[in-house]
């Protein structure tokens, strides 16, 4: 792919293959531009239970230097709003990220799928939404996407690697 259309960035989402590193080194020996776990979502259990998922453990592999992805351009994570997180919680998981070496932020809004998920606490306005998209690039996340119906490749082909990481 990278011969015949050297301008594509290739992202991958993969699940956490129950951290066996082994697992996680064969997907990286394809060298992706964008590594993003689908469990490792950030849609996270994060401060008292807030999140539907917990977002410490990329938070932890990547700030112990134990996220092989970081060998590789950019660390990408998504988070879902609208499980009753406080809007410091949201903060704090952002600065817990970019900390991590996360680059890539995507934030949309929960919706609970079938009834067996979690419901859906709040609704977040699109004001709010904008608010944390300001929040995290003010971090320095290389790109944000932050709105209601913003899910994990939201408008990624209209993303473009910085040149640094070409």
């Amino acid at each position: 792919m990278r011969e015949s259309n050297p301008g594509v960035v290739i992202e991958v989402l993969v699940p956490d293959f129950n951290d066996r590193d082994e697992s996680i080194e064969t997907v990286l020996v394809a060298n992706p531009h964008i590594f993003q776990s689908q469990s490792r979502n950030g849609a996270a259990a994060h401060a008292a239970g807030a999140f539907a998922r917990d977002l410490r453990p990329v938070i932890e592999r990547a700030a112990q230097g134990e996220d092989e992805a970081r060998r590789h351009d950019l660390h990408k994570v998504r988070m879902m709003l609208g499980l009753g997180e406080t809007e410091e919680e949201v903060v704090v998981a952002l600065e817990d990220l970019r900390r991590a070496g996360c680059d890539i932020l995507t934030l949309g809004q929960y919706l609970q799928p079938t009834l067996k998920h979690l419901p859906v606490v709040e609704f977040i306005s699109p004001e709010a939404f904008d608010a944390y998209g300001r929040t995290a690039r003010s971090l320095g996340f290389v790109h944000v996407a932050s709105g209601p119906m913003v899910r994990s490749s939201y408008h990624a082909d209209e993303f473009t690697l910085p040149s640094a990481r070409h």
